[in-house]
């Protein structure tokens, strides 16, 4: 079986590559990784920008493998929530027939780097301007979620959420 993760963030394909052993069906699956555009926004700022990053990412991904996985970060507006806004990760599994969508759960990013995002800030220029790392990528290493739970919750489980969630489309084929 080939698998593609259609990014080259080592948090993302790494998240596929260890979930995947826990599949029996996948566990051997040979897996590669391809820079991929999103065709979003730098920062998706709805459910649906971020949806339609992922589903671009595994749809212009496939190729020839069997399944390709697009990952994509972003945040939405959500009522009552501190900030006004969440951060969330979408999965799609495509399998060049069906589209098999999974979301992680939402987190507020805290009022600060809310309000730079909402003034056109990426997640990284945000968290950085807040004054919480001075990592060029945070995405790409331990992530914001790593920051706000003391390294409960990394870039890489966050991810791994929106993964099983896809997962259960793929498994209950």
């Amino acid at each position: 079986m080939n698998i593609v993760v259609a990014s080259l963030n080592p948090q993302k394909v790494n998240a596929v590559k260890e979930l995947l052993q826990g599949y029996s069906n996948f566990r051997d699956a040979h897996i590669e990784a391809f820079e991929v555009e999103s065709i979003v926004s730098e920062q998706p700022m709805s459910l649906e920008e971020t949806i339609q990053g992922a589903i671009h990412r595994a749809k212009s991904g496939i190729g020839n493998a069997d399944y390709c996985f697009g990952i994509e970060s972003g945040v939405m507006e959500v009522p009552y929530s501190n900030s006004g806004i969440m951060a969330l990760c979408v999965c799609v599994i495509y399998d060049n027939v069906t589209i098999h969508l999974g979301i992680s759960s939402l987190f507020d990013p805290t009022q600060k780097i809310a309000d730079l995002i909402k003034s056109g800030r990426n997640m990284t220029q945000a968290t950085k301007e807040a004054g919480y790392t001075e990592h060029e990528k945070i995405g790409h290493a331990e992530g914001l979620i790593s920051l706000l739970t003391d390294g409960r919750v990394t870039r890489k489980t966050y991810a791994q959420e929106a993964i099983r969630m896809a997962m259960i489309g793929v498994e209950g084929k």
